[in-house]
């Protein structure tokens, strides 16, 4: 077995907690089952690595056997890493048959066409998941297995979440192979990311469940009242205040828990109306401008923020309706003014 893979396969094992060792290497099934219930989970890591990698010389690992378990060690453990959604679209609606072979003869020629020292490796699980990881090289250096990309993709649906470690300069090299490998037209940042996977997958797949605002808030009415009398009043207005606040709450983020969401960007163009004379107002070209939220818990935090008393409830439907743009996301672009750089095919 080759140096540089038995040192990746170690680097690998040692990555994963001891107590979860022996279930990682059991989901790998590369060494045999006799061999993995013979091995001491308990003595030191680097001991438990040490015989794991001899087991993998006498079974002869390669490259592609340790990339397999990198994957695994990354579907385990996905939330190590930042994801970022992306969504394909066909200029028209019609079905297209998914077949996977085909899908990864595909992938793998138009990406080796553009870089030849790239390594790929493909692992299917059973929610119709095809993982991806992409080691990039450049035309004078192997491939570097320490710094790979990970995609998942739904074979069944639109959505691609993609997890890079590279420079962005590989990104539309693996757009481009996502597009013609899935015979779609073009590929399009969805500026949603976040660690957690499964949220995402939640807000893009429709499996979170969002209330919307349908009402316009009343003002306070204003009543002549005794001086004796103030006091009750403010502590039945605070509270009837703070219930208010709850229930809006409730009809902007519904009652179940929220996604986990850390990063959300979209971009808004406008064009400033005023009756007086000044350079900036009077230039017909429109005002653009980058917005961009960031939190370990987007979503709770602008849940937050009405209690807190740091904004006004209910809160504006640009910060509510962020699950509901992703969802959307071709349909409201234009309308919304998001305008993400787009990867298209040739």
């Amino acid at each position: 077995m080759d140096e540089t893979v038995a040192e990746y396969i170690r680097r690998t094992v040692l990555k994963i907690p001891r107590d979860e060792m022996k279930s990682v290497l059991h989901k790998w099934g590369f060494i045999p089952e006799a061999q993995l219930e013979a091995l001491n989970f308990h003595q030191m890591k680097d001991n438990v690595c040490q015989e794991v990698i001899q087991l993998c010389e006498e079974n002869s690992a390669d490259l592609k056997q340790a990339a397999v378990l990198d994957i695994i060690y990354n579907h385990i453990y996905q939330n190590k890493r930042m994801w970022s959604v992306f969504q394909m679209k066909r200029t028209g609606e019609e079905l297209e048959y998914f077949d996977l072979t085909d899908f990864k003869k595909k992938f793998k020629g138009n990406l080796r066409s553009a870089l030849k020292n790239v390594t790929i490796t493909f692992r299917e699980y059973e929610d119709n998941a095809i993982w991806i990881r992409v080691a990039w090289g450049t035309p004078y250096r192997k491939p570097n297995q320490y710094k790979p990309s990970y995609v998942v993709y739904h074979s069944q649906t639109s959505y691609v979440f993609i997890s890079s470690s590279v420079l962005k300069s590989n990104l539309p090299l693996l757009c481009q192979a996502l597009v013609v490998a899935s015979n779609y037209h073009n590929i399009r940042d969805m500026e949603l990311r976040s660690h957690s996977l499964n949220s995402l997958k939640d807000i893009v797949f429709k499996r979170y469940s969002q209330n919307f605002q349908s009402y316009c808030p009343k003002p306070l009415q204003e009543r002549n009242v005794e001086p004796e009398s103030v006091d009750l009043r403010i502590a039945e207005e605070n509270r009837g205040e703070k219930e208010r606040i709850q229930r809006l709450n409730r009809e902007s983020f519904g009652d179940g828990p929220l996604p986990i969401l850390e990063f959300a960007q979209y971009k808004l163009e406008t064009v400033f109306k005023s009756e007086g004379k000044m350079d900036v107002l009077d230039k017909k070209e429109p005002f653009r401008c980058l917005v961009q939220f960031s939190s370990p818990h987007l979503l709770e935090s602008l849940k937050s923020l009405a209690p807190a008393g740091m904004a006004d409830a209910p809160l504006s439907p640009l910060l509510t309706c962020i699950t509901q743009k992703a969802r959307n996301y071709f349909r409201i672009r234009e309308k919304k003014g998001l305008f993400p750089e787009s990867f298209v095919s040739p």
